[in-house]
Order: structure tokens, then C-alpha cells, then sequence
């Protein structure tokens, strides 16, 4: 079977010959395991035979990008959203945020008007490229795209954006809306170019270390018909859904299932998202990705990864319903030869 019948296979409830395998190696990490016998002429994706491939489009503000300050350690940036935004260049992190474009109600009303689709948001040559080389290679093409809370977030930050989900609702809404219209929009558009998508992966972070970052309530207020707005236009066109969450997010999912989403990524271990809890739960109702431990990864005792992954695959691969992926990414705290051994532990645990 190819990597785009496994998923396909998955997201259907259905038992393929093997699950499908895909994973999420930082940079550094990358960097390290060619030091360790990664060949230099390939990535983790082709050494070890990842089955997603996928295209997105330009969903920014488009605003000037800038250089502010660089040092030996760090780089600061003004993105294309306006922020300001901070990273290291010898290490993987969430970057740091220290100013946005948008600050008030009357910042958004300004610039919404430039986040209608335009045909030069995509790339249509690139996206027929990458869809040929995926089909070539058997992989589950996807089109991606930003949604919701985590796309909002960076145009206005996180601490102003929860202040105005209670104060005001309607203004978040809009924001919400805006962007997954302009998903919906620039997929829509390449469809109609000839692109063929096999499904939709989207990106929307609600939670966090014990729960989600609003109350579920609040998510079904302000958020669902942002993601049911996606969600049903991809179903138009036959195409499941991805959603990759961090986080603790096993509150929202009764309501992640009303908007009609297919499949729940990554499932952090250390939030709290148990993918034995979350496959009893909702066996049949939502497929799952991910949910193995990276910390289990990086133990000095192999055999601590060697009891993840033998005592949860064999029983989220029942009924299909399941693609392998680590909890979150993989950093660079995991050697490559342990990350050899823990994809043959896959492969052995995931074969039907």
C-alpha cells in the first residue's frame, strides 16, 4: 500500500497493511542526526519514509518584513503580520513575541481589508509541482493552512487576544472568521487551478499545560464556526481533516467533533493527552495522530520507549483510527540511533 492509502485507510476507520508514519524532527535535531549517519544528501522525511507531503498559501498581513537586531545569538525580526518577533540561531524554540500590528479593535477594521484572497497569495506552479512529487512518491498531499486562536495570536498576542474573547466576542469573531474564510478562499482557488488535494491539515493551538487556553464554551461561542467553516468546505470536496492542537485539549474535542473534524494531532503526553483515554473515548468518532512521548524517546533506558510504544500502537491501530507521530516534535535531545530503533519499534508495533 502507499503512504496516501494508509492515511486515506485511517482517517476511514479502516486497517491498512501498516500505519502511516510521519514526524516532525526540529532543525538542530536534523542537524545532529547527519553529525550521527543521516546521509547529508537526505532528510529525516526520505530516510525514513514520511508519508505526508502538502502546500499552503500566504495568509500574512503582507506587511514590510525587516531585520531589527542580529547578534551571534539571536536575530530579531518584523514579520510579514507586523510583529516583532525574537529567535535564537543556535536552538529550537517558540520564538519570542515582543510587539504586534494589531492593538486595538480599530488596528483590525484597518487592515481587514487586505486579508481578502488574491490569486498572488498562492502559488499555483509550486503547488502542482509539490502535488506531482507527493503522488510520485505515494504521499497523502495536503493543503495547509493557519486557523483560529494561533493565527490570531501572532497579529495581536496572546494576553490582548483572551482579554477580547470576554470583552469583546464580536471582534474576535471577526478575526476568526476572516482568516478561515481566506483558507477556504485560497484552497478553493487552487482546486479550481487543478490542483488535487488528498486532505486538509490545519493549525489552531488552543491548550495548554492542563487544559485549554478558554473554556470549552467559549471555544463553541467564538471558535467552532471558524473551524466548521473549514471543516465543511473540505468535506465539499471529499477531503478529511487534520487539526494539529498542542496542549491539552481533551475538553474541546466533544465540540471539535461538532464542527466536524476527522483527525486530532499531536495529542502532548505531557499536558495531559493520553491516546489509550482519547481512543477508548471516541473510537470511530475521531482519528488521532501522534500521542508516543519524546520524553520516552530521550530516556537514557531504551526500554522506556520500547513500553511506550509497544503497549499504546497495538491498541490505537485497532479499527484503524491511527497515524504514528510523536506528541509534539522531535528535538534534538534524540540521538539518531535511537530514533532508527524507535521507528523499527514503530514499524513492528504498527503492522497488522
Amino acid at each position: 500500500m502507499t503512504g496516501r492509502e494508509r492515511v486515506d485507510a485511517a482517517l476511514n476507520f479502516k486497517e491498512p497493511d501498516r500505519i502511516a508514519i510521519h514526524d516532525s524532527p526540529w532543525a538542530t535535531t536534523i542537524k545532529r542526526w547527519h553529525q550521527e549517519g543521516l546521509p547529508e544528501d537526505k532528510g529525516p522525511d526520505e530516510y525514513f519514509g514520511y508519508e505526508f507531503a502538502g502546500c499552503g498559501f500566504d495568509g500574512s498581513l503582507r506587511l514590510p518584513t525587516e531585520v531589527v537586531e542580529e547578534t551571534d545569538e539571536y536575530i530579531i525580526e518584523r514579520t510579514a503580520d507586523g510583529a516583532l518577533r525574537k529567535n535564537w540561531k543556535d536552538s529550537t524554540s517558540t520564538p519570542g513575541w515582543l510587539d504586534f500590528a494589531i492593538k486595538t479593535r480599530r488596528d483590525w477594521e484597518e487592515i481587514k481589508p487586505t486579508m481578502q484572497f488574491t490569486p498572488d497569495r498562492v502559488n499555483v506552479e509550486g503547488a502542482k509541482k509539490a502535488q506531482q512529487a507527493a503522488n510520485k512518491a505515494g504521499k497523502w498531499f495536503h493543503f495547509s493552512g493557519v486557523m483560529g486562536y494561533d493565527r490570531t495570536q501572532v497579529i495581536c498576542g496572546s494576553e490582548r487576544l483572551l482579554v477580547a474573547m470576554a470583552q469583546d466576542p464580536d471582534w474576535v469573531k471577526d478575526m476568526f472568521m476572516t482568516f478561515s474564510q481566506l483558507i477556504v478562499d485560497a484552497g478553493e482557488y487552487l482546486i479550481g487551478e487543478g490542483v488535487q488535494f488528498d486532505g486538509v491539515f490545519v493549525f489552531d493551538d488552543n491548550g495548554y499545560r492542563n487544559a485549554s487556553l478558554f473554556s470549552p464554551a467559549m471555544y463553541k461561542e467564538l471558535l467552532l464556526p471558524a473551524h466548521k467553516l473549514v471543516y465543511d468546505w473540505a468535506h465539499s470536496h471529499g477531503l478529511k481533516c487534520i487539526l494539529h492542537s498542542c496542549g491539552c485539549v481533551k475538553g474541546l474535542i466533544p465540540y471539535y467533533l461538532q464542527a466536524g473534524l476527522d483527525c486530532l494531532q499531536p495529542l502532548e503526553v505531557k499536558a495531559g493527552m493520553d491516546l489509550i483515554e482519547l481512543k477508548k473515548l471516541y473510537d470511530g468518532q475521531l482519528a488521532f495522530m501522534g500521542g508516543i512521548d519524546v520524553r520516552a524517546m530521550a530516556h537514557p533506558d531504551p526500554a522506556v520507549i520500547e513500553k511506550e510504544i509497544s503497549t499504546k500502537i497495538p491498541f490505537a491501530k485497532k479499527g484503524g483510527g491511527y497515524i504514528y507521530h510523536s506528541d509534539h516534535s522531535v528535538p534534538d535531545n534524540i540521538s539518531f540511533p535511537r530514533y532508527q530503533r524507535i521507528m523499527e519499534l514503530v514499524l513492528e508495533h504498527g503492522t497488522y
